[in-house]
């Protein structure tokens, strides 16, 4: 016996929904390069010339916030650290693929002998972006990112000493950890990483990877506006 027609269309409505979860989660397939979402405002760097490589640029608070990442910017956060400052950039990160309807992965290290392994799984994954959190992943990367130069990585709360282009950072007076070779910052705060500063750092960051100014230390010591 034939099912009614109502069942039948139940089970075709089914079946696409299916299909479509299965085909949002697979990263296997090609995948179009992203493109930004509105523009990047007046102040966010020098209209009149690209910073240079492995500069420092101080945006103007909120020039930001007008870019957005295209639906489905495939992500992969890769954290090392229980601290309050690694949680903080984590939650931040998680908090802003959510509103952005971002198709995040995470992967953590565990322990240091996790670390490249870790960064390894997630260039595997092939995202559009490898956002990182945690001091400890800065060392590790120094090693990896000249080696995948067609692969962007972002640094929140900490930045590279010799960053290539395809490394942007975003850091602030009370972060810049550069590396167990140069020590910690005079300045570091761990209180600094306050939940608004640390929504500014992704934000701010991703606008700059998806408009390619990309292999600069962006710096947030002011960034405090309503919509950041």
């Amino acid at each position: 016996m034939r099912p009614p027609l109502r069942t039948l269309a139940v089970l075709v409505a089914s079946a696409a929904l299916v299909t479509g979860c299965s085909s949002a989660d697979d990263w296997s397939g090609p995948h179009p390069k992203p493109t930004a979402v509105g523009a990047l405002g007046a102040g966010f760097v020098d209209a009149s010339s690209s910073p240079a490589p492995e500069s420092t640029t101080t945006p103007r608070p909120g020039s930001w916030t007008g870019v957005h990442p295209p639906k489905g910017y495939r992500v992969v956060l890769v954290s090392a650290g229980d601290d309050r400052p690694t949680k903080a950039l984590v939650t931040a990160v998680e908090d802003w693929a959510e509103a952005e309807h971002v198709d995040l992965r995470t992967v953590r290290a565990d322990g240091t002998s996790d670390l490249l392994p870790t960064l390894t799984k997630a260039l595997e994954m092939s995202p559009d972006l490898v956002v990182s959190a945690g001091n400890d992943l800065i060392d590790p990367l120094a090693t990896v990112t000249p080696n995948h130069l067609s692969q962007r990585f972002l640094v929140v709360g900490a930045e590279l000493a010799e960053p290539t282009y395809n490394v942007t950072a975003v850091d602030w007076s009370g972060a810049s950890f550069r590396g167990e070779g140069l020590g910690m910052s005079s300045t570091y705060d761990p209180a600094s990483f306050t939940t608004r500063r640390c929504a500014a750092a992704i934000r701010a960051g991703a606008a700059a990877v998806l408009h390619d100014v990309t292999g600069i230390v962006i710096w947030l010591d002011d960034f405090d506006t309503p919509s950041a």
